[in-house]
């Protein structure tokens, strides 16, 4: 979960509002199954995230989660591959699924090195060295397992936490360049015709936030 309140409620307003343009999407768009899926995915992506933001959220399980975003990456590459439109999209939402799941299994603390090494002769963990999942410093993690927390985080999930954090901020402008060059060619369309755009700038944002905090 977010430690800062402020920021929680700030990544709990950008998923909320990015699932509720979801269900108004599927509502109001196309009745093909290829549409539903993928805006369903993202509905519940927008869910898992302001869940994972919460306390009681961030103690759930989270290997099943974990492979619930695996095979919807699975999904958006299928998409990327078969349809000709739009691919550079669809191989952003393959990204952003992948994301959730990297985030899920740095939560459930399988990757973190065991203190083995650096344990005393006596069998007594040594002295703290650096952070691990729970000691992330927005970030609170319940589900890391107390082992893993007596030892540093390994450089690759830093890293890559950074790539995420720098990836999904770049996408906030991306997209927002993406809306804003919409609106401008379209000036008569009314606004609804844009909220798809509009969420994917919060879906982005709250993404690079919580990769943010975590590092």
């Amino acid at each position: 979960m977010i430690q800062d309140l402020l920021l929680r409620w700030v990544v709990t307003v950008l998923f909320a509002l990015s699932a509720a343009e979801s269900v108004y999407a599927m509502a109001t768009g196309r009745r093909v199954w290829t549409h539903i899926v993928s805006h369903s995915l993202h509905f519940v992506m927008a869910v898992a995230m302001v869940v994972m933001a919460w306390p009681s959220g961030a103690a759930l399980p989270t290997f099943g989660p974990m492979v619930f975003f695996l095979l919807a990456t699975v999904w958006f590459v299928g998409v990327t591959l078969v349809q000709s439109g739009h691919r550079g999209i669809n191989a952003y939402h393959a990204a952003m699924m992948l994301a959730m799941a990297w985030m899920y299994a740095v939560m459930g603390g399988g990757l973190l090195p065991t203190p083995a090494e650096g344990t005393a002769s006596g069998g007594e963990p040594a002295a703290h060295h650096g952070s691990s999942a729970a000691s992330m410093p927005g970030m609170d993690m319940p589900g890391a397992p107390p082992a893993a927390q007596s030892v540093g985080e390994p450089p690759f999930i830093t890293g890559l936490n950074w790539l995420c954090a720098i990836g999904f901020t770049v996408a906030v402008g991306w997209w927002l360049y993406r809306y804003f060059v919409a609106r401008k060619a379209e000036p008569t369309q009314p606004s609804h015709r844009f909220l798809g755009t509009a969420a994917q700038v919060m879906m982005a944002a709250g993404m690079a936030i919580m990769f943010a905090v975590m590092l």
